[in-house]
């Protein structure tokens, strides 16, 4: 089935998780998160990943090993779609397009890459170009100071403290989370977001370093 939107139980089913997050709840609701959470989850994905390439949608389930928060579910609902990511949760919805933390090779090529002429000015302009679409850069982690080997006074100083690289935008409630209009606005964001990945693809790249 093509996708449809979430329906308003969606939003409610994640208010009622939020208040009351134990395994009775999601149990007497587990239907409900079937089949007007991850159902239409499927579609949107499914929808998308022709153009946007592989998706992964996440279990519900928190990992609770580390953490002092023993909730054991997500109040939200969210899945990759090639290089981009969406959500859905209480709040709305939300897509990011980039990376998030960068591992300390990719910050050395990210750090080299933005402080020099060509290529630091080129990643201004698609930040800007981004701005302009109502989409927000952010980078995560930031440093206090200027990092290593780099002046406090380098023009895009404010990029080299940046840990991480990524795209966001957010939508509020609306009634148009029910309809087709929110995989157009995913969509669109996807494709807007597509230039800063393909920056930092071809100056970042993945890391060489060995998986912890």
């Amino acid at each position: 089935m093509a996708f449809e939107g979430w329906p308003a139980e969606a939003l409610e089913f994640f208010e009622g998780l939020a208040a009351d997050n134990s395994k009775s709840y999601w149990l007497a609701h587990r239907d409900v998160y079937e089949t007007c959470v991850l159902a239409p989850m499927r579609e949107l994905v499914a929808d998308l990943e022709p153009e946007h390439g592989e998706s992964k949608i996440f279990r519900p389930y928190r990992d609770v090993r580390f953490s002092r928060d023993k909730s054991p579910y997500k109040t939200e609902i969210a899945a990759l779609i090639g290089d981009g990511y969406v959500r859905l949760s209480a709040a709305g919805l939300a897509a990011g397009s980039g990376m998030h933390q960068m591992a300390a090779d990719q910050l050395d090529r990210y750090r080299g890459a933005v402080a020099a002429d060509v290529t630091g000015a080129a990643l201004t302009q698609l930040i800007a170009a981004l701005g302009r679409q109502g989409i927000d850069v952010a980078g995560g982690e930031t440093l206090k100071t200027a990092p290593r080997g780099y002046p406090a006074e380098h023009p895009r100083i404010e990029l080299l403290r940046l840990k991480g690289l990524y795209a966001w935008r957010q939508w509020p409630v609306e009634p148009w989370l029910g309809t087709p209009a929110a995989r157009t606005s995913v969509a669109d964001f996807l494709t807007a977001a597509r230039p800063l990945g393909d920056w930092l693809a071809r100056h970042v790249g993945p890391s060489d370093l060995p998986a912890r």
